[in-house]
């Protein structure tokens, strides 16, 4: 993993915040109303719960996993990320390389999110046709004595309402940043080989 990887993947952390906490999203709820509504209940997590300011990582994946990833589309994520490769997979390939993403990313940012206490969120005005079904929501994290960071929502709406399929940290994409790492991956081991290696980094931050 490069600086520079490490780095993006840590300030996405803070972008994650603004998805935390959709639990009772209602379908008809305007995306950047979404995300302002979550983010500020999501900070008010992570400022009150003892364990969560602990860096208590069982609590932070629970937050994880009970308030946030129904609201992405890891599908479409993980699609993304392989580009032209995604075809190269059969069904049941597929849906191991969504999951074993989804679980990448709750292992990677369960652990930085912790970092996040202090910074507050600007909400840019929404630049979206009424009727539009697929939106950018711009925000910025504002930190104390730093530049903030743009973080960029790519959201789509389905039955289910707003989900996001890409966050952009400082015009990086989460899905593209992924990209050449899976591309190597395929070509020097095929789609089963980025499954097993997707399978062996998320085993060995669970034995972590």
């Amino acid at each position: 993993m490069t600086r520079a990887s490490t780095a993006f993947r840590h300030a996405l952390a803070a972008g994650v915040l603004a998805m935390l906490a959709c639990g009772g999203a209602l379908a008809q709820e305007a995306p950047d109303a979404l995300v302002k509504r979550v983010s500020q209940e999501v900070l008010q997590i992570i400022r009150d719960d003892p364990k969560v300011q602990a860096g208590d990582q069982a609590r932070i994946r629970e937050v994880i996993e009970t308030r946030l990833l129904q609201h992405f589309d890891f599908t479409r994520m993980t699609r993304l990320a392989m580009g032209r490769n995604w075809n190269k997979a059969t069904p049941e390939q597929q849906k191991r390389l969504a999951d074993e993403f989804r679980s990448l990313l709750v292992r990677t940012y369960s652990g930085a999110l912790v970092q996040y206490r202090n910074q507050t969120i600007d909400y840019k005005p929404l630049r979206a046709d009424p009727g539009a079904t697929d939106v950018t929501v711009r925000t910025e994290v504002v930190r104390q004595g730093q530049t903030p960071v743009p973080i960029d929502y790519s959201m789509s709406k389905g039955p289910d309402g707003w989900r996001a399929y890409d966050v952009i940290v400082g015009g990086v994409s989460l899905v593209t940043n992924y990209r050449d790492e899976f591309n190597e991956q395929i070509r020097s081991g095929g789609v089963d080989g980025l499954i097993a290696s997707l399978e062996k980094r998320n085993k060995g931050g669970a034995a972590k």
